[in-house]
């Protein structure tokens, strides 16, 4: 095996295996709690430009399958791990294709606890012991770019029409919605609302999508339009889009919710929800939109986890209700959705 190098920008350097590719691409490192699910996390387009830590010991143990993917390719900058059980190649032949490039072997314990220990800690995957900083990373709009659809295309025939802008969606939300009958159109998040009446939709989805959703200011006014027009659910990003849109405002965890073991708990019924979660960024509390209400609390810090216009039809969640990987707890706010956008009758715009 290859020797391979992590460079933090704290100064702080692990040495590994080097997988996958061989290139060099930084990014910020970020960690994932999450046992199991490597597949689908290393697919989720939430991840694009990160370089990715796994702190379950090792990866590659069950396998890859096809039918796991979140997305079309993976996203990321690059993924670590403490063991790659990878004895047939799949996995650094799939890191190999995408051009990712990969390091095992190294402490994974001691490089989590590096990160707690600062807001942002940018890193480079690199074959040489030696590398000077800083480096280029994406910003976070170009990010949304690269892992958002370019044209509308359409899945399903049934019925209500549900159309989903797409910042970086996940498939398992699609699979969602087509699971309850709904025609679901995917399209670029750059669609304004004079598009979106073209398409005819019952109800509009906001997805997931990385980075910082403050990048995206030039779109909140489309984006409170489009969702005055039909009911609509905003997940992760889309959640966070929704408040600002309104007039909200968001700000930067020290280190995210990346995992499927995040409590959190129902306002309304105070039950507490195991969730699948993966955001470096929170919509504050303190700014919540005037015409919404806080419907989900994390039961650990506190933060808002899920938001409800007080008239409309609107409402969001910072957590992943699809999950995969992660629990289902949460999975019956698609049917709260669908309910909702039955009895509102489809578009709200005179």
């Amino acid at each position: 095996m290859t020797k391979g190098y992590l460079h933090l920008s704290t100064g702080d350097v692990f040495e590994g295996e080097l997988l996958g590719a061989t290139g060099k691409q930084a990014g910020e490192v970020v960690f994932t709690t999450s046992m199991t699910g490597y597949q689908e996390t290393l697919t989720d387009p939430s991840y694009a430009g990160q370089v990715l830590t796994f702190c379950y010991p090792m990866v590659g143990n069950y396998g890859l399958l096809e039918t796991a993917n979140e997305s079309t390719r993976p996203a990321v900058a690059g993924i670590v791990t403490g063991e790659m059980w990878d004895p047939e190649g799949s996995f650094s032949t799939l890191l190999m294709k995408w051009e990712i490039p990969g390091l095992s072997g190294i402490d994974t314990r001691a490089l989590v606890k590096t990160i707690r220990q600062h807001n942002t800690v940018t890193g480079i995957i690199s074959d040489t012991a030696s590398l000077s900083h800083p480096w280029k990373t994406e910003n976070s709009l170009s990010l949304v770019h690269q892992v958002s659809v370019t044209s509308a295309k359409t899945y399903g025939e049934g019925n209500p029409h549900v159309v989903m802008m797409d910042y970086g969606y996940k498939k398992s939300i699609l699979d969602s919605l087509l699971k309850r009958g709904c025609k679901v159109t995917v399209v670029p998040f750059t669609t304004t609302l004079n598009e979106m009446k073209e398409l005819c939709p019952d109800a509009v989805v906001f997805s997931n999508g990385p980075g910082d959703p403050k990048a995206l200011e030039p779109y909140f006014t489309q984006i409170k339009k489009i969702s005055e027009s039909w009911p609509a659910f905003g997940i992760c990003f889309g959640h966070q889009l929704i408040a600002l849109a309104y007039g909200g405002s968001t700000e930067k965890q020290l280190n995210g919710h990346r995992g499927s073991n995040h409590p959190v708990k129902e306002m309304v019924s105070g039950k507490v929800r195991m969730t699948s979660q993966n955001h470096g960024y929170v919509v504050k509390n303190d700014y919540l939109p005037s015409d919404f209400h806080v419907t989900y609390k994390n039961v650990n810090d506190g933060t808002v986890e899920g938001i409800r216009h007080n008239t409309l039809p609107v409402q969001s969640v910072q957590f992943h209700p699809e999950a995969h990987p992660g629990p289902s707890d949460t999975d019956y706010l698609f049917d709260d959705f669908i309910k909702q956008t039955v009895a509102a009758g489809g578009k709200l715009y005179a």
